[in-house]
């Protein structure tokens, strides 16, 4: 099977991979630096306004910087999140990682049900077995119905 055959998939030997995850233009240890740099800065001229007697400034930059870390937390707790779709032989794994809390479902690759949750543009619904579970989150919802056609196309073929 070539990797050609796949728009999101990575083919390694009788393995094939499905990694979708998040389009973050910015890592959290690079969010955790810029917000130090914003906390020196905005507590720098909060100390400075203090000093020259005006008393309320440090107290609205301590309240701003604790509102943006706040914002900065919330932002990382999601950044890394990331669906990885595997198919291996007779099985197909399905791992969901979302604020740092994993969700893993196996299914049998003959079993399985590839069809959208609601419409096409809505997620995709695997299922087989008793158990489903939900995927292309971080797809754009027009590219959906071809991540369920590579799925599709993966589990039939031997």
């Amino acid at each position: 099977m070539s990797n050609q055959a796949y728009q999101f998939a990575q083919v390694s030997g009788h393995t094939i991979h499905w990694r979708l995850k998040r389009n973050c233009s910015v890592t959290p240890i690079q969010l955790g630096c810029l917000y130090l740099s914003l906390c020196a800065v905005s507590l720098g001229i909060g100390v400075f306004f203090w000093l020259q007697g005006a008393t309320f400034v440090l107290a609205f930059a301590g309240l701003e910087v604790a509102v943006v870390g706040l914002a900065f937390l919330a932002y990382a707790r999601h950044a890394a999140d990331a669906e990885l779709i595997s198919l291996n032989g007779g099985n197909l794994v399905v791992e969901l990682e979302t604020a740092g809390r994993l969700e893993r479902a196996e299914f049998e690759r003959q079993w399985v049900r590839v069809e959208p949750k609601s419409g096409d543009l809505s997620l995709i619904e695997l299922s087989g077995q008793g158990r489903s579970i939900e995927v292309g989150r971080y797809v754009r919802p027009e590219l959906r119905r071809v991540l369920a056609h590579e799925i599709r196309k993966a589990l039939r073929s031997a």
